[in-house]
C-alpha cells in the first residue's frame, strides 16, 4: 500500500522535474545561442583576441559560463533519468528500480554542481532574469531530484 503511494508521488515528481528540465534547456540553449551571436569576433588573421575564453557570455557574470554549460549538461542528463523512470513507473518492480535510481542520482549530482554555479554566479551578481530563472529552477531541482530519488528507493524497499 505504501508503494502505491510513493508510485503516485514519484510520477507526480516525474512530471515536475521534466517541466523543470525542460525550462532550464530551453533558457540554457537561448544563452549558449546568444553567447555565440555576440560573443568575441576572431580577426581575419585568426588571432584570438587578449582575453578569449571559450566560455564567454555576453550576459551575466564570470561564473555564467560554467553555469549555463553544467546546466546543459544537468538538464540533458536529468531528461535521460526521467525516460528511465518513465519506464520503471510503467513497470515498478524491483528490476527496473536499481537503472532508474542510479540514473536519478547521477541527475542529481550533476545538478548539485550547477547549483554550486549558480550559487556562485548569484553571489557575483549582474545577471539578467533568465539566468535567475535559471538558477531559481537549478535549486529547486537539486531538492525535487532528491525526493524524486527517496521515493524510487523508498517504495523498492517495501
Amino acid at each position: 500500500m505504501a508503494g502505491e503511494q510513493l508510485k503516485g508521488v514519484a510520477s507526480m515528481l516525474l512530471v515536475l522535474n521534466f517541466c523543470m528540465y525542460a525550462i532550464v534547456l530551453g533558457i540554457g540553449g537561448w544563452a549558449i545561442n546568444k553567447s555565440i551571436d555576440h560573443g568575441f569576433i576572431i580577426g581575419q588573421g585568426l588571432e584570438l583576441p587578449a582575453h578569449f575564453s571559450p566560455i564567454y557570455f555576453p550576459m551575466g557574470n564570470a561564473a555564467t559560463g560554467f553555469f549555463v554549460t553544467f546546466a546543459l549538461i544537468a538538464g540533458v542528463v536529468g531528461i535521460a533519468s526521467l525516460i528511465a523512470g518513465i519506464n520503471h513507473l510503467r513497470s515498478w518492480s524491483a528490476d527496473s528500480a536499481p537503472g532508474a535510481s542510479s540514473a536519478a542520482f547521477i541527475a542529481w549530482a550533476l545538478t548539485l554542481l550547477a547549483m554550486g554555479f549558480a550559487w556562485k554566479e548569484i553571489d557575483i551578481g549582474a545577471r539578467n532574469s533568465r539566468l535567475r530563472t535559471m538558477e531559481a529552477f537549478m535549486i529547486i531541482l537539486s531538492a525535487t531530484q532528491l525526493f524524486y530519488i527517496a521515493a524510487i528507493h523508498g517504495a523498492s524497499r517495501r
